[in-house]
């Protein structure tokens, strides 16, 4: 019987080893070489949250209300193949443990962009691009309390802006 308590305590704490998150991800490759990674942490965020109204010059986008809902931002930029690819690899296992909604996926010519999202139809609690290019992969997560109305206001007038 003990023997069975302690498998069982084994398989849990490898599971919840296993389970990945922003941090994890930009953790596990951020000292990698062929990488280039950013942290923005909490302080700084709180910091930016004093900041006037960034408008983004022509069009209506104003990134003010964004930012300052955030509370964390890792990016990862990897231009090594390999590591791109188990990158690409945790990055899905990360979004498929079904908290994660598709919110936008573009393929061109071997290029491929995905954008995944979690909350509710008030907030967003996190946002994660993963952006596949032949040689180059790149991982932008951001959390906070984003108001899903202010994302959707600022993705809607950045796409008019392209116009």
């Amino acid at each position: 019987m003990k023997k069975i308590i302690i498998l069982a305590a084994a398989m849990l704490l490898s599971a919840s080893a296993l389970a990945q998150d922003g941090k994890s991800i930009y953790q596990k490759y951020s000292d990698s070489k062929g990488v280039s990674s950013v942290y923005v942490s909490p302080a700084m965020f709180r910091l930016m949250k004093r900041i006037p109204d960034i408008d983004m010059g022509k069009g209506d986008v104003n990134l003010s209300p964004i930012i300052r809902s955030l509370d964390g931002l890792y990016i990862i930029n990897a231009e090594d193949s390999g590591i791109g690819e188990a990158l690409r690899k945790d990055v899905e296992k990360f979004v498929s443990k079904g908290e994660y909604e598709l919110l936008l996926e573009a393929k061109d010519n071997g290029d491929k962009v995905e954008i995944y999202t979690v909350g509710n139809s008030k907030v967003i609690t996190s946002f994660v691009l993963l952006a596949l290019e032949p040689g180059e992969s790149t991982f932008i997560c951001f959390t906070g309390q984003i108001p899903r109305e202010e994302l959707e206001k600022t993705i809607g007038a950045a796409a008019g802006m392209m116009d």
